[in-house]
């Protein structure tokens, strides 16, 4: 689940999490942790990804083939995953981002409407 930071309302932007995934590993391997961090850092601590959806979200993206994963050590020298995109990963978010792109138009006509 992906929570807007001090709301504890709920879930925001469900669905977009795998998307939000796969752009993290676009500029190359990152851990767990390290996706939940960019895309904190990112999104200016707007987004906080949970621990208990990034994790089934990355098994998720490997098994589909949008991801690999190795092991190796982190910069605090502790074992981690390290994910890391496909080609198949590559395409899938580009497929995202442009549906992404359309939808969040969309939603901003309708906003603007009178």
């Amino acid at each position: 689940m992906i929570r807007e930071e001090n709301n504890d309302s709920g879930a925001l932007l469900q669905g977009t999490l795998e998307m939000l995934v796969l752009k993290s590993l676009l500029r190359g391997p990152l851990h767990g942790y390290a996706v939940a961090e960019w895309i904190h850092q990112t999104s200016q601590q707007l987004l906080k990804v949970e621990e208990g959806a990034l994790y089934p979200a990355l098994h998720r993206l490997e098994l589909r083939g949008l991801l690999k994963a190795e092991w190796g050590a982190s910069e605090n020298n502790r074992r981690a995953k390290f994910y890391q995109l496909t080609a198949e990963g590559h395409k899938k978010l580009t497929a995202e981002s442009q549906r992404w792109a359309r939808l969040s138009a969309a939603v901003a006509f309708v906003m603007q409407a009178s």
